[in-house]
């Protein structure tokens, strides 16, 4: 597929209000993406690899700024593209404004000539660049991009900004993918018809509306377990349902973690009558993989690579365990004592790739598993909580200080008593969770409940900052938080919640510029725009209404806690959590 002709057709769907029209449009276009289609799956979500793969381009916003003034021309500096984004707000609309034309020429792109760029190359261009490392690969880089660039018109343009910095935002989210995968794929014509057709017979819609939600539901399952809308999409086109329900849990490919909401004991009893209680471990979240040759892979909540910052983790499963596994648990920081360690010590240890040694020296840290998603060619994602956890004990070994506790009880007293210990023992508080339910990835329902007595902190994305004063005028000081806000298509937006100074050490104050630095959209005086990438754990005193942010609220007395490495801006807290915790203060 010409990317001329991908562009054309996100610029239909971008310009779609409606749902069911958008999934139309998807569907047309998967039928239509022949050989690559698992790449235009991705590109219409703004991936540019699989959700499970963790490889990201690591392009900031300043580099492509600087690759788009050089395909703009010799008078153009990325300071000029920074003053237009400010004008447009949109960093496709930037693009597309410039006449890359003028810059065309065997000269500016070398002898491969200038025909015009398909999906695949400059599927393959990207992941070329994101394999770029070490001296001279940002100039490497900025040479791609500058060459990607050069030979798009004003709507490639458009959407090759947009995919390089992860922001495509044309009104498709997960959901529009999966739907749009069974109607290309699984659903027939009669029945996508007759559910679009206003004069339908009511029985007739209501046949084909089931149908079509059994569909969804099999494009569902297989998106859960394997995390590649590409691959399933081509499953789906290549073998049908059938397919699709023989896609299973892969060791070495991570999934989604199953979440949990805020909850007390009496809603757990009153909706499950008896519940499994667990401790709440103030750690990291790791899944762990263990293939058929014994090799051990880990992966963050956010499914990052982390194998090679926790080796000691990582030799404790190569003597436990021995067979193939997948693992869901945390990481837990650990004095000399056995104590645990509060949460920020796991963070010097999780995904540092530099003096691994050295660090594991001065932070121990231990895994506590508390599920098992895979044991020995099984699959137990549909099997009950109880079911998981009993095999969990049997691949750990029953008496292993590794497999987290699980008390069933229908006594409010009791479960009272455990917290009580959990907390004793310095541990976060407790998980109650529905001993039937299954294990579902990414979700966040009501099966898990997370109870945690002392004040709530909110994990909230850094959108904005300032810059000091005096001695600290080369650093960011002052940062503006945003609470995330999910629309109907599925993206996320973000709302402005407040700002937070206190906390933050010198020390800390170099670290936060250096992580946030590149990613600074534009700047006005003192006041920078910074990209949504970075996520702030944050206590604060109270939440008050307040028409000072965009959200309506401000945080009275907030404070920096840390930076959540573990976390994305798509995982921080929402809004409606916000809303949640005035409700109840």
């Amino acid at each position: 597929m010409e990317f001329a002709e991908f562009a054309e057709r996100a610029a239909e769907i971008e310009a779609e209000s409606a749902d069911l029209t958008i999934v139309s449009y998807l569907a047309d276009l998967f039928r239509d993406a022949d050989d690559d289609l698992a790449t235009v799956a991705r590109f219409v979500q703004g991936r540019v690899f699989p959700a499970w793969d963790s490889t990201t381009l690591d392009i900031g916003p300043r580099l492509c700024h600087e690759a788009i003034a050089r395909a703009a021309g010799p008078n153009v500096s990325a300071d000029d593209v920074e003053d237009r984004l400010a004008e447009q707000g949109e960093i496709g609309a930037v693009a597309a404004s410039y006449d890359f034309g003028g810059q065309r020429g065997l000269a500016a792109f070398g002898a491969g000539g200038q025909d015009g760029l398909t999906v695949a190359e400059v599927d393959s261009e990207l992941r070329a660049l994101a394999a770029a490392s070490g001296a001279g690969s940002e100039d490497t880089k900025l040479k791609t991009l500058y060459g990607l660039f050069n030979r798009t018109d004003p709507d490639e343009a458009r959407f090759l900004a947009r995919l390089v910095l992860s922001e495509m935002r044309i009104g498709v989210g997960e959901g529009s993918v999966r739907d749009a995968i069974a109607e290309a794929f699984l659903v027939a014509d009669a029945d996508a018809t007759a559910i679009r057709d206003d004069d339908a017979d009511t029985d007739t819609e209501a046949a084909a509306r089931e149908r079509r939600d059994e569909n969804i539901a099999t494009v569902a399952r297989a998106l859960q377990v394997s995390n590649d809308y590409g691959m399933v999409a081509e499953v789906a086109r290549d073998e049908g349902k059938a397919g699709l329900d023989d896609v299973h849990l892969e060791v070495g490919r991570p999934i989604q973690a199953m979440l949990a909401q805020a909850g007390t004991a009496a809603d757990a009893l009153d909706e499950w009558e008896t519940a499994a209680i667990e401790t709440k471990f103030d750690g990291a979240r790791v899944q762990v993989h263990r293939d058929e040759s014994g090799e051990v892979s880990l992966y963050s909540r956010n499914m990052e690579d982390v194998t090679g910052a926790l080796p000691e983790v990582v030799e404790f499963v190569e003597d436990a365990v021995d067979c193939p596994v997948i693992l869901d648990g945390e990481v837990v920081a650990m004095d000399d004592a056995g104590d645990p360690l509060p949460f920020q010590e796991i963070l010097r240890r999780f995904r540092r790739k530099h003096d691994v040694d050295q660090m594991r020296e001065e932070v121990r840290v231990e895994l506590r598993a508390f599920d098992c998603l895979h044991a020995d060619g099984d699959d137990l994602l549909n099997a009950p909580l109880t079911t998981r956890h009993d095999r969990l004990a049997t691949v750990l070994g029953q008496d292993s200080k590794a497999v987290s506790d699980l008390l069933l009880s229908d006594d409010s007293d009791e479960i009272a008593g455990y917290e009580a210990d959990a907390l004793d023992a310095g541990h976060e508080g407790i998980m109650l969770k529905n001993p039937d339910a299954a294990y579902s990835p990414g979700d966040r329902g009501k099966n898990w409940l997370k109870r945690k007595p002392d004040v709530e902190t909110l994990d909230l994305v850094v959108t904005g900052a300032e810059w000091g004063e005096g001695r600290r005028a080369k650093f960011l000081g002052t940062f503006l938080l945003s609470a995330r806000v999910e629309d109907a298509s599925g993206d996320d937006e973000f709302e402005t919640i407040g700002k937070v100074a206190t906390g933050i050490t010198d020390e800390q104050l170099v670290e936060l510029t250096d992580l946030l630095e590149p990613e600074i959209e534009r700047e006005s005086g003192k006041e920078v725009d910074i990209r949504p990438s970075v996520v702030f754990e944050v206590g604060y005193e109270e939440i008050q209404e307040s028409p000072t942010y965009s959200s309506g609220y401000a945080l009275r007395f907030p404070r920096f806690v840390t930076v959540r490495e573990d976390k994305t801006p798509e995982t921080a807290d929402s809004l409606a959590r916000v809303e949640r915790l005035v409700e109840s203060q």
